[in-house]
């Protein structure tokens, strides 16, 4: 029995765009492309757009040039109200002084030393860490982590005393790390979140990879070197930063740790120095303490948004 086919349908102008526009799963925005077609739609867009921008850079940059031009202020202006937006007199005399008079290099310098010893030590000691618990699988390695992960849920103020007791009197050898950088180094190297974080990058990583290195004969400390590390540079410049930042920002840790002034890193020495300083003077300490932070921020901080993003892909 013969069949009929059925005729041809027509083709819609409807189909023909359909078939033209590129496959993929649809895209949804705030702002439709049909407004946007609009020179009213795209004129709206672009005055709200503008004004959020704008918005989001006076809220974070005002403070910053508050503080920046607070210092070229005189005392007697700073006070005053209403609050004068420029000041009267571009003077830079309280930055010479604050670098003079609270001896601003000594301290900087003490904050350079404890924060590049620390910062080294994690990195050496809680990426071993992570390897091991990543790729080694050592026994109860499940057990340790979780222990390690438990530090996180103490609050940090709570561990002060006990550290203190700890670095006064060092177990064993009944040494006093006060008023050392060993006393700011040691307690930083034990840092479960960057631990942590080390390791769940180094999970992400293909266990391929580390096979591929064992047939060519390398170790497993020659395959951490020359495999894992440099496949990990974005996540240790997370790292790194959270590092540096949190020994730079610290007060009440090294405060206990170190009585003599000479070492005491900048965050201690502002306010233990802040008595007999003039407002503007202090201002002035203030902006030179944030710059090296911002400098940084500033340098690395295409390593810093690729290390955040690292952590959210799959190996």
């Amino acid at each position: 029995m013969t069949q009929i086919a059925p005729p041809p349908r027509e083709v819609s102008p409807d189909d023909l765009a359909a078939r033209k526009r590129p496959a993929g799963p649809a895209v949804r925005t705030l702002v439709s492309p049909l407004a946007l077609a609009s020179a009213k739609g795209r004129a709206v867009y672009w005055t709200v757009f503008t004004g959020v921008v704008l918005a989001f850079v006076l809220a974070f940059l005002f403070p910053v040039y508050w503080m920046v031009t607070g210092a070229m202020k005189s005392p007697d202006e700073l006070v005053q109200t209403p609050p004068t937006l420029f000041p009267k007199s571009f003077s830079l005399g309280a930055y010479t002084d604050s670098w003079e008079l609270m001896d601003l290099p000594t301290h900087l310098w003490n904050t350079v030393v404890q924060a590049s010893g620390a910062w080294i030590l994690q990195l050496v000691f809680c990426t071993a860490a992570a390897y091991a618990l990543s790729k080694l699988k050592p026994a109860f390695g499940k057990v340790i982590l979780g222990g390690i992960l438990a530090t996180l849920m103490v609050p940090a103020q709570a561990l002060v005393v006990p550290k203190y007791l700890t670095v006064a009197d060092l177990p064993l050898i009944h040494t006093s790390l006060l008023n050392d950088p060993l006393g700011i180094w040691l307690p930083a190297v034990a840092n479960a979140f960057n631990l942590y974080l080390l390791k769940r990058f180094f999970d992400q990583i293909p266990r391929d990879v580390l096979e591929a290195a064992e047939i060519d004969g390398a170790g497993k400390l020659r395959t951490l070197w020359s495999i894992l590390l440099p496949m990990s540079r974005p996540v240790l410049g997370v790292v790194s930063i959270f590092a540096l930042v949190a020994v730079w920002q610290d007060f009440l840790w090294p405060l206990m740790v170190f009585s003599d002034t000479d070492k005491q890193p900048i965050s201690v020495a502002l306010v233990q120095l802040s008595q007999n300083i003039s407002l503007s003077v202090l201002i002035a300490a203030m902006v030179i303490a944030s710059i090296p932070m911002v400098l940084m921020f500033l340098v690395f901080q295409r390593h810093i948004i690729a290390g955040i993003s690292a952590g959210s892909t799959k190996g």
